[in-house]
């Protein structure tokens, strides 16, 4: 299968590309300078360009780039990028789609379970409502810049993705240490969900974050990957999917899972004050709560390789 994608240097999609290439998809990365390889095709989602010659005979689209959401703290400006990258960058991706003859069969477009805003200890799934808040507007948006190619009958997922645990990055930041730690992301840097944690409890220096009784819901990175490639081949999925672990835990739950996989006898909590202090409105983000399960995965028979967050962190661990 020919593919295109988006956001293919990202932390998922670097990890995806060769997946796809593995077993045998034609896979051309979407970059937002002049193309210099081959598997390479130019976009500029501010301009809403797209080089239409190359996505020429593309079956699917996998659509992943936009502004990390934990990359630098929320200013107005940087909310206005959030936004923007999502929403234009979809609207770009779906013109080009659109206006190919024969247009692609599929598009698996990224989202986010910021969609469900803090649902506090209430499970909710692909069904509930969107919730309130910053991110549950962006959410929203998102999803919304892709109806154009529902309604020329291309079949739509929104992927919305979790946290994503991964292998630590060392050349994190101690602010993008904490903020990747509260949000994943589709495309953002290599650091992953749980990353900057892991050489955090090596040392000792975290623990939970606020009170530790907000749920997260978390995915290793080699499930996002397979979720994604599951919800490629699957014809008759559409619509928003989540791309969560079976089990969503507490942040409190989080951190004794660190500690013992690593090794580490107590860990001093990080409280709601500092938080606040150290990351202004995204603190709202990091302390909310997020119990969101995968109904549609579970439902089409999708399997985790990793169901647990223990097995996640070890995953992760054994990767870095």
């Amino acid at each position: 299968m020919k593919i295109a994608i988006t956001g293919a240097s990202g932390l998922i999609g670097s990890a995806l590309v060769p997946r796809l290439r593995a077993r045998g998809d034609d896979v051309l990365r979407l970059v937002r300078r002049p193309a210099t390889a081959p598997d390479e095709a130019s976009w500029d989602p501010n301009a809403g360009t797209v080089d239409l010659d190359a996505l020429a005979g593309v079956e699917a689209v996998i659509h992943l780039a936009g502004a990390g959401v934990g990359d630098h703290r929320w200013s107005d400006d940087y909310k206005k990028l959030i936004l923007d990258s999502r929403v234009s960058g979809t609207h770009t991706i779906v013109r080009a789609m659109t206006e190919l003859d024969p247009a692609p069969r599929a598009l698996i477009a990224g989202s986010a379970i910021g969609w469900y805003g803090d649902t506090g200890d209430h499970a909710v799934d692909e069904s509930a409502p969107a919730g309130t808040g910053f991110l549950a507007d962006v959410v929203r948006a998102w999803e919304a810049a892709a109806e154009p190619a529902v309604n020329a009958g291309i079949r739509v997922v929104h992927a919305r993705t979790g946290l994503v645990v991964t292998a630590p990055d060392s050349t994190l930041g101690p602010l993008a240490s904490v903020l990747k730690v509260a949000v994943g992301g589709t495309s953002g840097g290599s650091g992953g969900a749980f990353g900057p944690l892991i050489p955090s409890v090596r040392l000792n220096i975290a623990g939970r974050l606020g009170p530790g009784t907000q749920y997260w819901s978390w995915i290793s990175l080699r499930d996002e990957v397979d979720a994604l490639t599951f919800l490629l081949d699957n014809d008759d999925i559409s619509g928003p999917v989540n791309l969560t672990g079976p089990t969503p835990v507490t942040n409190a739950e989080v951190a004794e899972a660190l500690k013992q996989e690593i090794g580490r006898a107590w860990l001093p909590p990080i409280p709601t004050f500092a938080i606040k202090a150290l990351l202004g409105e995204f603190s709202i983000e990091v302390l909310g709560s997020a119990r969101v399960l995968p109904s549609v995965l579970t439902e089409a028979g999708f399997s985790f390789q990793d169901p647990t967050v223990e097995s996640a962190i070890r995953t992760a661990l054994e990767g870095s």
